[in-house]
């Protein structure tokens, strides 16, 4: 959907009409009536209430002003305007426009992405007496729940979700549709503003009072009530008003006052009978911290050179590629780039893959820039979006730290966009739309502000290799490691050879057991990287073979001790842990393979007398969860970290000797074209905790398979082999960076209309896509999630064919004619570019 030209500057007398956006998933804009007396205030970037629909009052972005009324329909006024000034600029509509053509998706839908919750007011559904209903002489039957709603209702309106609490039902359309019926109620919406402000409560010493000679009655008067004297006491030594009564605007913060058991019932006493006053005060949720001096970080010559080869190619590209080994001191590099960004004028985006993940990174960074640095995750609440998004706006945050949805703030001078470990796949949105890709929106936006782009990693994604290779990106190296670390000593556990020779403890090679009791030996610590969740992957009967699975998805269920539950990682379907197989009646049902939680609790058993912590998603879901866990190992606390892929993401320890990689294999041959690169970057990535300073470490991988192409890359660290045998393997079979890949999957409850649809779609597109490759359809690895049956189709587009746009509109063209066809009006299709 493109948007429409800028409009004249309108005449403030004449009838407007404003195009809005609404945050649905309709590929259009909506026009709607500009009240006179709004004139002068309706801007393009600012937010409009509006009607949608009968009753439904939704909050839009107005994207253009003209005097033309829509021909199809009648333009509905705007209920009201939020804001003074714009709070979406032009250039972050166009990435907006961009982000629906490139992603095949509304631009509505970008839009809901795109703002905090906490800046989209909302309605919900009121529900009141008609005040023309008589109840006593009604001629109508009333149920015993429309009576019991009808006695709440005498008192006060009532929204849907109070009156499903008090009706104790979750569904209220028959109730709520019978009464209407009966003329006992009204429906109306009330607007619900998301935003609130952070406030604190202060007290002060009333006007009358803030006086030397009144503060002498007060202690006068309070002689004989020590818990009042002392609130006066502990106030006056906070707030000096003998020395300056100015001081006793501001007051004191009421926990301040209150410290040290002081009285709350005697404060309120003093307030009430107006010797004091209490009254609050607006304040930012990310306090400003005293102005320093940003200083450049100190280089070694290898960090120098790289910085100097950075300069050189970004006055030949828009794009750079930093490929630096893991401990090279790619950080201290981008540190000064954003320095010297920031004295220039220009605003800074810091991507990171996962803020949770990246902890440390965070905390030295606010070291340095302090509070000129914006932190935006989705581990904030609303409010706390909202105040870094304003704080963008109004310019108080020169630099942002954040992960992926920070390509959706409102930038007005960017300059320097970096992209940290740019080949996560954390980057990629998978549900809802806007399927994007965050690197490669923030190529986009370079494009849009004219910023350089420097994208960073150890283990650079092939296709960003490749564009490196073809002189699209720039390519600076830095191949040695920080100061004096070296690179660390990785042995390949034969499996296989170990249950030949017996020495397998359960999961755990003798080669990795006798690593970690050297380790721990020398107070010393490891990292252990299992990449499965959970207890057990698996429970199975040994009698008969029984799997327990999910009843939504087609998957088995994991098992989680600590939740002492089955769940499912897909749709979080739970059941408990039989005693007694449900097949069989056995009550030999065991656990089979370890997961994070079980290998933790093995460990602790092996090495009692060591801490061992996890670091997964279950022990990281609160805010802090993993900034305690970070802080137990920094401070040696924990011995011995247990974790998913979270463990080879951003962490520097001084004292890590040892890594273990458990399950390599799974990891290499899991059923996905890009499995032997992700198995790569995970091994360097997590290989890389290991050994950060002048002792090399030890990283112990356990794997069936010694011979494995993957691994002899890994063992000589030779990535450029590895990218060129990768890069021959997706040439011959047509996969990126060769081709584009467009995947859509069609969703029914219905396993037999989801084939049926599948099918039929296959052959619209293969009519409407002549000489392109469509593939399918065929399942994914999981067939059915929360009880709807998956069908996949697969679409390859040669890169250089210039086709792209008319093959996605041919793509969009061929979805509506499907979704006109009776039959198949309930089958969900959902498209994914670059899955």
């Amino acid at each position: 959907m493109e948007l429409p030209p800028p409009p004249l500057q309108p005449d403030f007398d004449q009838t407007l009409f404003a195009e809005v956006l609404l945050p649905v998933p309709i590929p259009k804009l909506f026009t709607y009536r500009v009240p006179l007396t709004m004139n002068p205030h309706a801007k393009v970037g600012i937010r409009a209430i509006v009607q949608f629909g009968d009753r439904k009052i939704i909050t839009g972005l107005i994207v253009q002003l003209h005097n033309q009324p829509p021909k199809e329909y009648e333009a509905k006024y705007i209920l009201d305007l939020l804001d003074e000034f714009p709070i979406v600029y032009d250039v972050q509509l166009q990435l907006f426009e961009w982000l629906s053509s490139y992603y095949m998706c509304a631009m509505g839908e970008v839009m809901n992405a795109a703002l905090p919750s906490g800046l989209r007011l909302s309605s919900e559904s009121m529900v009141q007496l008609n005040p023309e209903f008589d109840f006593e002489n009604s001629l109508h039957h009333f149920s015993e729940k429309e009576e019991l709603l009808i006695s709440h209702l005498k008192n006060s309106p009532q929204s849907y979700s109070e009156i499903s609490k008090i009706l104790g039902v979750k569904t209220l359309y028959s109730i709520i549709k019978s009464l209407t019926a009966k003329e006992a109620i009204l429906l109306y919406e009330e607007i619900i503003d998301k935003y609130t402000p952070k406030t604190e409560t202060r007290i002060r010493l009333t006007k009358a009072n803030a006086n030397e000679q009144s503060i002498q009655q007060l202690f006068e008067t309070f002689a004989k009530k020590p818990k009042q004297e002392a609130i006066l006491l502990k106030y006056l030594q906070e707030v000096p008003v003998f020395r300056d009564a100015s001081l006793n605007t501001k007051g004191v913060l009421k926990a301040t006052l209150l410290e040290g058991d002081l009285s709350a019932s005697s404060l309120n006493t003093l307030i009430k009978n107006n010797y004091f006053e209490s009254f609050e005060i607006i304040v930012p949720r990310f306090p400003l911290d005293a102005e320093t001096e940003i200083k450049d970080v100190l280089l070694s010559e290898e960090q120098q050179l790289a910085q100097q080869e950075i300069f050189k190619s970004f006055d030949q590209h828009s794009y750079t590629l930093l490929h630096g080994i893991t401990g090279s001191g790619k950080t201290e590099i981008y540190i000064n780039l954003i320095k010297r960004a920031l004295d220039s004028g220009a605003q800074v985006l810091y991507l990171l893959p996962e803020i949770a993940l990246t902890t440390q990174t965070v905390t030295r960074l606010k070291k340095i820039f302090g509070s000129v640095m914006g932190v935006y995750h989705s581990r904030f609440s609303d409010n706390e979006r909202v105040e870094v998004w304003n704080g963008t706006l109004t310019g108080r945050f020169k630099l942002i730290v954040g992960v992926r949805s920070s390509v959706f703030l409102p930038f007005d001078n960017l300059g320097l966009i970096i992209v940290d470990e740019e080949h996560d796949p954390s980057y990629k949105q998978q549900e809802p739309a806007p399927r994007y890709n965050a690197r490669d929106v923030a190529l986009m936006m370079g494009k849009l502000h004219h910023a350089k782009v420097l994208l960073g990693s150890a283990t650079p994604s092939v296709e960003s290799y490749y564009q490196a290779h073809q002189n699209k990106y720039g390519l600076v190296n830095l191949v040695k490691r920080y100061g004096e670390a070296k690179l660390p000593e990785i042995i390949l556990a034969d499996m296989d050879q170990e249950r030949k020779n017996k020495t397998i403890k359960g999961e755990f090679s003798k080669t990795l057991l006798t690593e970690l009791e050297n380790c721990l030996a020398n107070n010393e610590q490891a990292i252990i990287f299992q990449n499965r969740r959970g207890y057990s992957p698996m429970v199975n009967c040994q009698d008969c073979g029984w799997v327990p699975k999910c009843v939504n998805c087609a998957v088995s269920l994991t098992y989680h001790q600590y939740r002492h539950a089955m769940v499912c990682h897909y749709c979080g379907y739970k059941e408990m842990l039989p005693t007694n197989c449900p097949t069989c009646s056995s009550t030999r049902i065991l656990t089979v393979g370890y997961g994070t939680e079980k290998l933790e609790e093995e460990l602790q058993l092996r090495f009692p007398d060591s801490k061992v912590q996890r670091m997964d998603w279950d022990t990281t879901r609160t805010k802090t969860g993993y900034e305690t866990i970070i802080t137990n190992f920094e401070e040696g606390r924990t011995n011995i970290l247990v974790g998913t892929q979270m463990v080879t993401k951003g962490l520097d320890f001084d004292h890590v000797s040892v890594v273990g990689v458990f399950n390599a294999d799974r990891m290499m041959h899991f059923p996905d074209f890009r499995a032997f690169e992700r198995a790569f970057q995970l091994i360097t990535q997590v290989s890389g905790r290991a050994g950060r300073r002048e002792k090399p470490g030890k990283v112990i991988i356990q794997t069936a398979s010694t011979e494995h192409p993957v691994l002899k890359y890994v063992l000589e660290n030779n990535f450029e082999q590895f990218y060129q045998r990768e890069l021959d393997d997706r040439f011959q079979n047509h996969y990126p960076p060769f081709t584009r890949l467009i995947e859509v999957t069609l969703k029914n409850i219905d396993a037999k209309v989801a084939n049926a649809g599948a099918l039929h779609f296959v052959e619209i597109l293969r009519k409407k896509l002549p000489g392109t490759t469509v593939l399918g359809p065929g399942d994914p690895m999981v067939p059915k999630i929360r009880n709807q049956y998956l069908k996949r189709i697969l679409i390859k587009i040669d890169r250089g064919s210039g086709k792209l746009s008319e093959i996605k509109n041919r793509i969009q063209d061929a979805i509506q004619l499907f979704s006109k066809e009776k039959e198949f009006r309930k089958v969900r299709i959902i498209v994914n570019v670059d899955p």
